[in-house]
């Protein structure tokens, strides 16, 4: 097969759940010597204009960094558009398999021409399906965020196949009309083997962890909050923040005036994901208070390295990662994990954790091979019907 990812952000220069997600199937992939694997992505700082990385060939298009993938706290409009405008670069190409990442969205009709031309099959990697309520309040524009739902919801049906990230979003494409055959669950972020090395290595530590984006979203200033609790209570308690976005100058000033200099770490992500592991595994937990969240794949590498990941009890994060998590009212989120450090025990309050198996990344080959099997299987799948 030779087959196309599409990301606007690889995760070789923005790190991020869904992106770290499309890097091991596309590595995985790669491995397989009957595959030629492309990775078209946005050139973020780092990365060379067109390079080959684990057997990849990796096609890096218009340049961005944080200042200009972001604006007032979302994703610019403006990358957007010039993202999209560069998809003109695949068309030299000849995929038999497209799998591109929902989003933006406004790419989506141009790899749709695309596939059309060449008789590819496209593949959306779908995280989140947005209503028409918080398109609005996301763009800030009553206008422009129905505009921006009526648009994504008319190219949604465009894809073959789709692969959703958790059973919420599944279930959700299957509510905008997606034929249940079309949509696969799968999302395997987590490679045990090197996982069981950094927590055999770890020595724990009374440390609160996180690690992601620093959006709004994630409600970071409630993690400060708990943190503050926590300290409180158990002054030898640290805390650790890695990541990079919009919020990190409000997250500073929130440091200082929360008195918390002496016990937050707030750190850039490091350049290999295996440092990051090692300081999670060193951790007693991992506190998770997004208001929006897929499946959260840094929760699931928490729990695979025995680390117990705390919810709020309204966590969007989905049944088939909650049930192993601790899930409490937010207001007695510092209280549980008081408990928990005092245990000395972090990982007896994992539940439920033969879930993870279904997370590994050695399913990733099987996966594709069951997907391609089913798209190739008469010859030519008919076109999607677009939802009118």
């Amino acid at each position: 097969m030779k087959i196309a990812f599409i990301s606007d952000a690889a995760y070789i220069g923005n790190k991020g759940g869904i992106e770290y997600t499309e890097m091991v199937e596309a590595v995985e992939l790669a491995k397989d010597r009957r595959n030629e694997v492309h990775f078209f992505s946005m050139r973020w700082p780092g990365m060379g204009k067109d390079f080959v990385k684990d057997n990849i060939h990796y096609h890096t298009l218009t340049k961005t960094d944080l200042s200009t993938f972001y604006r007032h706290g979302r994703r610019s409009i403006r990358t957007s558009i010039m993202f999209t405008l560069s998809m003109i670069r695949i068309f030299p190409h000849k995929f038999d398999v497209i799998e591109a990442n929902m989003f933006p969205v406004l790419h989506i009709p141009v790899l749709k021409i695309y596939c059309k031309l060449r008789r590819c099959k496209l593949i959306l990697d779908v995280a989140e399906i947005w209503e028409r309520k918080y398109w609005s309040e996301y763009l800030k524009n009553k206008f422009l965020g129905e505009l921006a739902y009526k648009y994504a919801a008319y190219f949604l049906g465009s894809a073959q196949a789709y692969i959703a990230n958790s059973s919420v979003t599944a279930g959700r494409l299957s509510a905008e009309g997606i034929n249940d055959e079309r949509i696969y669950f799968f999302n395997p972020n987590l490679e045990m083997g090197e996982l069981k090395k950094a927590r055999k290595s770890a020595k724990r530590r009374p440390r609160i962890f996180f690690s992601g984006r620093f959006v709004k979203e994630k409600r970071l200033d409630l993690w400060l909050k708990v943190v503050k609790d926590v300290h409180a209570k158990l002054p030898k308690t640290e805390a650790m923040l890695i990541g990079d976005g919009p919020e990190a100058d409000s997250l500073r000033r929130q440091i200082k005036e929360l008195h918390l200099e002496n016990v937050v770490t707030m750190r850039q992500f490091y350049p290999e994901e295996k440092e990051m592991w090692k300081q999670l595994a060193s951790s007693s937990v991992l506190l998770m208070v997004s208001e929006r969240e897929g499946l959260s794949a840094i929760t699931l590498k928490a729990l695979a390295l025995g680390v117990p990941a705390v919810l709020p009890e309204d966590s969007p994060i989905p049944k088939e990662v909650k049930n192993m998590c601790v899930v409490e009212m937010e207001s007695r989120l510092a209280q549980k994990i008081i408990e928990i450090i005092k245990s000395g025990k972090p990982e007896r309050y994992i539940r439920n954790s033969d879930g993870l198996k279904t997370f590994s990344s050695s399913n990733v080959i099987p996966f594709y091979d069951g997907l391609f099997a089913n798209l190739f299987k008469s010859g030519r799948v008919p076109e999607a019907t677009e939802k009118q």
